[in-house]
């Protein structure tokens, strides 16, 4: 049954509807993180960058699932092929990013408590918080943009280069 979800709703396919969401939220998520590295912004997010990367983490294998369900209804191409195969990619790093928000979302109520000093942390903790941080956003990004364009040129590839259909208009 919750493969039919992923298939068609209302007679179309799911997956560009996950996948617009996705792409909004994969990469607001990552910026997010990134900009939770500040402590004032942190402070001020709270939970904003734990929730974001939590809801892309729902999202990515929803929009892989529901991509399976499609790639049953098209015709298989190189072009789908390596965007089915980008699409593996994106899950290690949306995890990542989940991992660095928990700990920003530790390191802020650690600040914000008070019975220990961030100051007096190692500065390596914050060097490597914010080298994780970066690491997973870019990775994440990257790989969002490499997977939305391999998908938007097998989409679009199909499109431009399909027949007129016969009987269609006169080229009169």
């Amino acid at each position: 049954m919750f493969d039919a979800l992923l298939d068609t709703i209302f007679g179309l396919p799911v997956h560009p509807l996950v996948v617009h969401a996705t792409a909004v939220v994969v990469p607001t998520a990552a910026l997010v993180v990134v900009a939770a590295l500040w402590p004032r912004f942190r402070r001020w997010a709270k939970f904003l960058p734990l929730i974001l990367a939590l809801a892309a983490l729902v999202l990515v294998p929803l929009a892989r699932e529901s991509g399976e369900a499609l790639r049953e209804r098209v015709i298989e191409t190189a072009l789908v092929e390596t965007h089915s195969e980008l699409a593996d990619g994106l899950l290690p790093w949306v995890a990542a990013l989940v991992v660095v928000a928990a700990v920003l979302l530790w390191w802020n109520y650690r600040e914000v408590g008070g019975r220990t000093s961030v100051a007096r942390a190692p500065k390596w903790v914050a060097i490597v918080l914010a080298v994780a941080a970066l690491v997973a956003a870019t990775g994440t990004i990257v790989q969002a943009v490499l997977i939305g364009h391999s998908g938007a040129a097998a989409v679009w590839s199909e499109v431009g280069g399909a027949p007129a259909p016969a009987g269609g208009e006169d080229d009169d």
